[in-house]
């Protein structure tokens, strides 16, 4: 009896990956027609059947599109890179790949469709991080193929999200402060300028509720452009009058975090000593500071492992849906908070 011919020795034959052999003779968009031609001419000639184990592989190969704005790859903002790269590898687990395409601030403005889309490059989209708000609308209206939204939610309707727990990660995270004996706390992060800053603005304002304290506008310290995204050292995390300064800050991300330990230091103010800053997701790409960030650690692999799974179920039955799918995270406590007195209570 002749040896079954595997899907691998097509793709020996011609030099090409599995996937892409998978795809072309199941009709997946993301293989050429020239290839497709080659890959099903060969497929006959070698006398290929199909098996059970290439039917189930061939209807779980999907190519997955990842589409996040540009102002979010900086040097100092490779959060989402870090985010991508789980998803990648979680998507190659399941047969799957992922591509990456990153958005300028110029195509948000010109409401053009990403390139993977509109070449029909992809079987799914996975909207990463926030886009302007025409933008987004933009994109889940005209994108007609299974959609998530991960690490933002939408501002009008109903879509299906993945998030970390933005507003009780930020709340515990200041309630943490006021049991530190702070009960002078500012926030750190430009309002309106994402769903997770805004969620995270939140959890703050919900503790200061529940500790009595006031809400103070000059005590809230703006990170970043609240269109553009871009963030200026010079312009943005504008400090408090001395005799006004607050003794913790709360900081929407570890990044926001770590430059206000800059600032402040610039500034003749030792953390924690005289000034306490503590942090969100656990991520920094930077020498400076010395200093662990007290922080909310999120769990990027849940998020990425959750999106995937969410997406193939979405891919294999067109009416599945999730809504927001809430992810929690850890609190990690380190060198940049201190205790300056005893607790400050709930009222």
């Amino acid at each position: 009896m002749s040896k079954a011919v595997k899907l691998a020795d097509i793709a020996q034959q011609l030099g090409v990956s599995t996937v892409t052999v998978s795809k072309a003779l199941s009709g997946q968009r993301g293989v050429s027609d020239e290839m497709r031609t080659k890959i099903r001419r060969l497929a006959q000639e070698m006398g290929y059947v199909k098996s059970a184990q290439d039917k189930t592989k061939e209807r779980k190969s999907y190519t997955i599109g990842v589409a996040v704005a540009e102002r979010y790859l900086g040097a100092a903002s490779s959060f989402y890179l870090l985010l991508y790269q789980e998803l990648s590898q979680r998507a190659m687990r399941k047969n799957c790949f992922a591509m990456l395409e990153v958005v300028s601030y110029e195509e948000e403005q010109w409401m053009r469709m990403p390139k993977m889309v509109a070449e029909e490059k992809v079987d799914a989209v996975i909207i990463m991080g926030t886009f302007t708000i025409e933008y987004a609308r933009f994109l889940r209206g005209n994108i007609h193929l299974p959609l998530i939204l991960l690490d933002t939610l939408a501002n009008e309707e109903e879509s299906d999200s993945v998030v970390t727990s933005n507003m009780m990660g930020a709340y515990r995270m200041t309630n943490y402060l006021f049991k530190m004996g702070h009960s002078k706390i500012g926030f750190v992060g430009t309002r309106l300028a994402t769903t997770s800053i805004d969620d995270r603005y939140f959890g703050y304002l919900k503790s200061l509720m529940q500790h009595g304290a006031t809400v103070r506008e000059d005590w809230i310290i703006e990170d970043r452009d609240r269109t553009t995204g871009s963030s200026d050292y010079n312009v943005h995390y504008q400090l408090p009058p001395k005799e006004e300064m607050p003794t913790a800050f709360f900081c929407n991300n570890d990044v926001a975090a770590m430059v206000m330990i800059r600032k402040l230091t610039e500034s003749g103010y030792a953390v924690p000593d005289d000034v306490s800053v503590a942090g969100f997701d656990n991520f920094i790409n930077e020498p400076f500071p010395k200093i662990g960030i007290t922080t909310y650690a999120i769990n990027i692999r849940e998020m990425a492992r959750r999106s995937v799974h969410i997406l193939l179920h979405k891919l294999e039955n067109p009416d599945y849906s999730t809504g927001v799918y809430m992810i929690d995270g850890k609190f990690i406590e380190r060198q940049s908070t201190k205790k300056i007195g005893p607790p400050i209570p709930f009222i």
